[in-house]
């Protein structure tokens, strides 16, 4: 069949090109391939996108979406370019949007216990500079090191640190957003009370891109807390057994910062990858375990907890460097675990009473389909990653690794949790909309899309289908 088309692709580029001076702008280069797939959940797209533009300014992003409306290109919006469900991978013939160069830190202002950000800084940074003030940013993702504040609003990342602070969007008060039509609003603003109107912050926090481009972040500070914080590691002779545990702790009143989960296999890849001996078998699970405030008497209860569990090589620390090799460990988990083939790594959450229930039901699965599955998760708050692992040399998972896949999100649907609990959905997932979901939200958020962006170019075919 005969195509016609009105334009062709150098028009396209040089319009794009006048619509952002302040952009660096890469088609068909190296730098355009690197960045079109992260290789965190795909290692290359289906054929090539038509340029990769990392804007400088407000203005550079509505030239992009200027574009983009006229010739009807997909955007996909990107910053430091972590995604694990590919949410921000190229898509052929699109625009990758990076705001990965507009990361000034503008503001940290004590007196508000609140900072102001340009999407590209990363979420270390954020927290170094506030620390360097006597305050900290608390959400606390894996990634910390790398992630971007931008990204994280984007996929509402959770964490280590979300069991006593929250997830991400706990710790947003406004937002700048430039919407598909051009217009940069203000949602939100610096007060820590905000009832007026809709609350439009909280719908873009999560929104994966979809319905607009964040290119300004304030966000929550808190005060350095007093006296020394305490780390620790203790071992169970399984993950359940961990899991039970880890309720008692919470409900304790002791507030942890932080309550990790690593299941033996996982220990173990980490004493292959850190040259550490922690391992014990390979069922004990171990906990890594943070307060962060309440002194002794919140260590006196903490260990009076794991005692009465039958917990095993407690140990605590208040130095700093110990608490930081620790740290370590659970920061190293996915390279660890990742060198011993290629993987999923899956992110289910559950109401905190059915996770010993989780926990025991992925290792039923990983026996019963025979899979390779290490298990870790933030105990605390109910959210379990799975990876599953199959040979180096297979490209491809192979069925049973999806079938494992899927009896775990219907597991964790059944338990009343969620298949997505802090990483996003991207495409990984957004077949899984209407069964997480039901029919009628699931058309409520095809609604909402619409509305912010009718002609569907932000970030299509990711967080709904």
């Amino acid at each position: 069949m005969a195509v016609f088309p009105a334009f062709n692709r150098s028009d396209i580029l040089a319009d794009l090109k006048a619509a952002t001076p302040h952009a660096e702008v890469h088609i068909d280069d190296a730098v355009a391939l690197k960045f079109s797939a992260n290789g965190r959940a795909q290692d290359a797209i289906q054929g090539r996108i038509l340029a990769y533009v990392a804007v400088g300014d407000v203005a550079d992003i509505q030239g992009v979406l200027r574009v983009a409306r006229q010739y009807h290109i997909p955007v996909i919006p990107q910053s430091a370019d972590t995604s694990t469900v590919i949410g921000a991978d190229g898509i052929d013939g699109s625009i990758i949007l990076s705001t990965i160069r507009m990361n000034k830190i503008q503001e940290i202002s004590k007196g508000d216990f609140l900072a102001v950000v340009q999407p590209g800084v990363i979420n270390g940074d954020l927290d170094k500079a506030a620390r360097e003030q006597g305050m900290f940013y608390a959400p606390d993702p894996g990634s910390k090191p790398i992630s971007s504040i931008g990204g994280n609003v984007a996929t509402n990342a959770g964490g280590m640190s979300s069991v006593k602070y929250g997830v991400t969007k706990d710790s947003i008060l406004g937002l700048k957003v430039v919407l598909a039509d051009g217009r940069e609003i203000k949602v939100g603003g610096r007060t820590l009370k905000q009832a007026f109107g809709y609350d439009l912050t909280q719908l873009f926090v999560g929104s994966e891109g979809t319905l607009g481009i964040v290119t300004e972040i304030t966000v929550k500070l808190y005060p350095i807390p007093v006296g020394n914080a305490v780390t620790g590691v203790a071992f169970f002779p399984d993950m359940a057994a961990l899991a039970s545990t880890v309720q008692d702790l919470r409900l304790s009143g002791i507030y942890p910062v932080m309550l990790e989960a690593l299941d033996g296999k996982t220990v173990q890849a980490l004493d292959e990858y850190e040259g550490t001996h922690y391992a014990k078998s390979a069922t004990a699970s171990m906990l890594i375990f943070k307060l962060d405030a309440g002194g002794e008497a919140s260590l006196a209860i903490a260990e009076q907890i794991l005692k009465d569990h039958q917990a095993e090589n407690v140990s605590v620390t208040a130095d700093p460097t110990e608490a930081a090799q620790l740290m370590k460990l659970r920061q190293d988990m996915l390279p660890a675990v990742f060198a011993h083939g290629n993987h999923i790594m899956e992110d289910m959450a559950v109401p905190l009473s059915k996770l010993p229930e989780m926990m025991n039901y992925v290792q039923e699965v990983a026996q019963k389909l025979d899979v390779d599955v290490y298990t870790a998760g933030h105990a605390g708050d109910g959210n379990v990653h799975p990876s599953l692992l199959w040979p180096k040399d297979q490209a491809e998972p192979p069925a049973k690794i999806i079938e494992a896949t899927r009896l775990m999100f219907h597991k964790a649907l059944a338990l009343g949790g969620t298949i997505s609990g802090e990483h996003a959905v991207g495409m990984s997932k957004n077949q899984w909309t209407n069964v997480e979901l039901g029919f009628d939200v699931d058309s409520i958020q095809h609604q909402i899309k619409n509305l912010f962006d009718p002609l569907g170019i932000l970030n299509p075919k990711r967080k709904i289908n």
